[in-house]
């Protein structure tokens, strides 16, 4: 099972960071870039590369995960909001730590950038 690692920014915000939400094993932080009128991040405390490694963790484990992602967005307010992993380099990954977005704002998702928004072909 990965541990965290003295080389990686997400473990050691995991370890002392400013939280919006924790509970064991996982935290919460706002994003330092948002993309939207809340933008938080959702990271386990253990390190796991990306999403492709998911199953490093246990069902119990990755269920909490995802309860955690949904309390979060409780926490900070949101009804309505995007749950958004990047996974990979052209994906827009740029920290290799598993982390889940939670980005939403006003209840018409207006401030809802583009770049984040599900694209709707025209048929």
């Amino acid at each position: 099972m990965p541990s965290p690692r003295d080389d990686c920014l997400f473990c050691s915000i995991a370890r002392e960071g400013a939280y919006v939400n924790k509970t064991k094993g996982f935290v919460a932080i706002h994003d330092i870039n948002p993309k939207a009128k809340v933008h938080v991040l959702v990271i386990p405390e253990r390190h796991v590369d990306t999403f492709r490694e998911v199953g490093e963790f246990s069902a119990k484990e990755t269920k909490r995960m995802l309860e955690f992602v949904a309390e979060t967005a409780r926490e900070v307010g949101l009804n309505d909001y995007r749950v958004l992993v990047n996974v990979g380099r052209s994906a827009g990954q740029t920290i290799y730590h598993l982390h889940w977005h939670l980005l939403g704002g006003d209840a018409s998702g207006e401030d809802i950038p583009a770049g984040v928004a599900t694209a709707e072909a025209e048929l």
